[in-house]
Order: C-alpha cells, then sequence, then structure tokens
C-alpha cells in the first residue's frame, strides 16, 4: 500500500549514522519530491566540481529548445562537425556519422556520451544553455565549457560546477513535471530514464543497469552522474510505491589522493539510506 505525502518517512534515530570519509568535500541532498525542503542536507550549498551531471543542464536546455519549436528532435546532426573526443560514449564507436537530434540528446542521458554532448553544445551554444537556465529558474547548476580530451590554462579548469541544492531542485523539477512545463520535464525525464551509471547512490537497489527504465519490476531509477578525477556525482530520483524521493550526492576531492573506494563506499551508504526510506 502506497503512503500519501503526509505518511513519507522521515530518517530517524534508529537508522545507522551517515559517517562519511571527511577527506573528501561534501554537498548531499535528499528528500520527496512532493515536499518543499530536503529531509537531509550536508554541504548542500557548497559549489563542487560535478563533471558530467552538468550535462543536465544541457538536456534542460536542449528540450526546452525543442518544445518551444527552436530545435527541431528530427534534425540530422554530424558528429564530423565537430572535434574527436574519447572517454565516456558510445558514438565515437559507431559507424553511423548523423543521429538525430533525439537520438543524441538519448546518448547523453543514458551514457554521458561526449561526442553527443559536444555536438548539442555545437548547436546551441554555452550562451543560449546559460540563458535558458535563468529563464527556467535554474540556480547553482553551470556547465562552463564542452568536453576536452586535454584541458589546459586556456580552457576553463572544469566542465560543470553545482551545488547540491542546484542539482536537486533542477532534478525535483523534472520529476514533478515543473521543469518550463510538462513537455519539457517529460522530455528530460526520457533522455535520463536509461542511464548505464547505477554505481554510486542507486546501487544498494540492485537494479540492472543495462535495463532499469519502463517495464520492469520494482523501483525506478532516473539520474545523471559524473565522474573525474578527485569527482564523483550522483543526482536522481527514485519513484515507489511510497512516493518520489530525490537525492544529490557529490564529493570531491584532491586527485592526488586515494580516496576513490571510500568515497564510493560512502556513496553506497548514501544510497542505503535512501533505500531505507522507499
Amino acid at each position: 500500500m502506497s503512503t500519501t505525502p503526509d505518511e513519507h518517512r522521515a530518517p530517524s534515530a534508529s537508522d545507522p549514522p551517515l559517517r562519511l570519509t571527511d577527506r573528501a568535500r561534501w554537498g548531499i541532498a535528499m528528500g520527496w519530491a512532493s515536499d518543499a525542503e530536503p529531509l537531509l542536507e550536508i554541504g548542500a550549498d557548497v559549489e563542487l566540481r560535478v563533471a558530467s551531471a552538468s550535462k543536465l543542464l544541457l538536456l534542460a536546455a536542449c528540450a526546452a529548445a525543442v518544445e518551444s519549436g527552436d530545435l527541431d528532435p528530427g534534425r540530422r546532426l554530424d558528429r564530423r562537425s565537430v572535434d574527436p573526443v574519447a572517454d565516456s560514449g558510445i558514438w565515437q564507436h559507431l559507424d553511423q556519422d548523423l543521429l538525430t537530434v533525439h537520438d543524441v540528446a538519448t546518448l547523453v542521458g543514458a551514457a554521458s556520451d561526449n561526442l553527443a554532448t559536444n555536438m548539442l553544445l555545437h548547436e546551441l551554444g554555452l550562451d543560449r544553455v546559460a540563458s535558458t537556465a535563468e529563464a527556467l529558474g535554474i540556480t547553482g547548476v553551470h556547465l562552463h565549457d564542452r568536453v576536452r580530451d586535454e584541458r589546459t590554462s586556456a580552457h576553463p579548469q572544469t566542465l560543470g560546477t553545482a551545488t547540491a541544492r542546484g542539482l536537486f531542485d533542477l532534478i525535483t523539477r523534472v520529476a514533478n513535471g515543473t521543469l518550463g512545463d510538462a513537455p519539457t520535464s517529460a522530455r528530460v525525464r526520457r533522455w535520463l530514464a536509461n542511464s548505464l551509471d547505477l554505481s554510486m547512490v542507486a546501487a544498494p537497489l540492485h537494479l540492472d543497469p543495462l535495463s532499469h527504465g519502463v517495464g520492469h519490476e520494482g523501483p525506478m531509477v532516473v539520474n545523471k552522474t559524473g565522474t573525474d578525477a578527485g569527482v564523483r556525482a550522483d543526482v536522481g530520483f527514485v519513484e515507489s510505491g511510497s512516493g518520489t524521493l530525490v537525492y544529490c550526492a557529490i564529493a570531491n576531492w584532491p586527485a592526488e589522493l586515494a580516496l576513490t573506494d571510500a568515497v564510493m563506499q560512502d556513496m553506497h551508504a548514501i544510497g542505503e539510506a535512501v533505500r531505507r526510506l522507499l
């Protein structure tokens, strides 16, 4: 039996304490999508590097452009019009040079595809992403640059930054259908729905990362992650019979420190806290 919003569970004194490594800087926010304020906040207003989690802002701008009629989702984009880029993604391994706007955005949402990211940025431009964010009332989330294989002193220091509160508010609006309007929210959600990365906060839910979208039993996870040297970020929401629980967890640490294992263990502990609330 599902609960009403007034019956949503909150963390209790009997829950295991959330002990996070103090050698990383954390930004955390967690709460029900139907509530006005998060249940849990740790460093929620600290601006941190979030790597590819900032691509969520690009998807929001792309969805808004499609829904306004400024961008045809069926328009074919040619990857040869941007520089090749490695690391995360699928398109670089495919034979097809031309994909539709919708398919390119799907690659960004599902596989955090770097080439697809740069292709969308080529179409929209950073200025439009920023102006759309302002028009949508998005605060605390910033996309500073395209993805680069090599980042020098001539470039922005990092792909994107955000506060946990900013990402939490953004994904909450996607969950509630209030990011601009319902069609824009639904389009962003559709692009994120088959995210292949459930390795962080979502890991304790034990979903199949290759098949957890529409049509499976159990909770539904919609998320976007970010990974870089000294960076782990996961923002998303989990729908279950108890309601829609929203979370954001960001960790930054000096890249020369071997903290990845500790941070990932802590991400899983945050995921266990999410699971207890469902």
